[in-house]
Formats: structure tokens, sequence, C-alpha cells
């Protein structure tokens, strides 16, 4: 295990200038980074040996509206060569909720992303495909945003129909199970013969 104050001292021998606050939590180390030096300390974390953080478990946000700075970008690391956790947060003003992508340092941070931009509208600068995951492309407003209406008066525009009928659908499920029936009757013929081949 490494203590946290071991993880900022491996930081900031890599970067002099780090803006870095130890947070106070009950479950794993936690740390406030600026904005700024984002992308520099993620890279450090995944990099450095005595670090290592090279796996990113999740990537969520949290909205503290009506308080400033709004929101929170959480990163969620693991070491798993030094067995360690490590939660990352950085600070976001609400008129200026961008953030420098981290998919280059973890892929995993692709959708993680995504999702982020999708429900809060955090935008990661540089990210390769930034575009809504969960809601319909022409949707408004971010659903997990403290000021996002409840109640929703109007339809959502998705204008395109289904491309299956109902009748397709149900022979689509047959064909498919009658595929699959036939393979199973295969495997069995399979270990049967398998079986006969050994007994002779």
């Amino acid at each position: 295990m490494i203590a946290v104050d071991d993880i900022v001292q491996a930081l900031r021998s890599a970067i002099p200038d780090l803006g870095v606050e130890i947070v106070p939590a009950v479950d794993q180390p936690t740390l406030l980074l600026a904005r700024e030096q984002i992308i520099a300390t993620c890279t450090a974390l995944r990099d450095l040996p005595p670090l290592r953080f090279a796996f990113l478990a999740d990537l969520t946000a949290v909205d503290w509206w009506p308080g400033e700075p709004r929101f929170q970008v959480v990163y969620l690391l693991a070491s798993l060569e030094h067995a360690q956790r490590l939660r990352v947060k950085v600070a976001l003003p609400g008129e200026d909720a961008h953030l420098p992508t981290a998919s280059t340092i973890w892929p995993a941070a692709n959708w993680l992303e995504r999702e982020v931009f999708d429900l809060f509208g955090i935008v990661f600068d540089g990210h390769p495909d930034l575009r809504r995951v969960l809601m319909p492309e022409d949707w408004e407003g971010h659903p997990l945003r403290k000021d996002y209406p409840v109640q929703i008066t109007k339809p959502v525009k998705i204008y395109e129909p289904l491309g299956i009928t109902v009748d397709d659908f149900r022979k689509n499920i047959e064909d498919d199970r009658r595929a699959r029936g036939h393979e199973a009757d295969h495997a069995q013929a399979d270990v049967a013969e398998q079986t006969k081949l050994t007994r002779d």
C-alpha cells in the first residue's frame, strides 16, 4: 500500500509546480488537482514506478449546483502492481466546464468521458469522438445536471420507425432457436462419436 503523502511526493518530484490538495476521505486516498495539470499528473500517476496507476476503473462527475465551482470530475484509479486505489478530483466552473481528454492516457476513458459529456454537459477537449452515448442525439439538455427540468413537457424528437415488423421479429427469434437446436444436436452427436472412439 502507498501512503497518500508518498503519492504526492512522487508526483511533486515529477511535476515541481504541482497544484495538489489531499482531500480527507474514509475509504481511499483522494487528491484534488488543478485542471491545467491534469494530463501531466495523470501521465505521472500511470508511468512513475512507485505509483503505476495503470487502470482507470471509472470516471464520473458531480454537480454541486448552485455552488461554484459547479462540477467535479472524478477519476477512480487502481495500481494493480501496488494493490492501491486512488480517487482524483478536478473542479470545474459551471461557465467553463472543459477538461482535456484522458483517453490518450487510459483508452477506457473514451466511453466514460462520452457518458459524462452526455449526462452532465462537461466537454473533454481533444476527445476523438465526443457525442452522446446514452441519450438520443437530438435530446436537449443534460439529465444529471441539478437544474435539469424534472417534468418533460414535450415529446422526444425521434422520427425513425422501427426497421422490423413484429412478424419479422418473431420469425427471427424462431429461426435463432432452430439454429441453436441444430447446434446442440451436432454437439451431442460429436460427444457420442468421441465416446464411441474412446471405447473402441
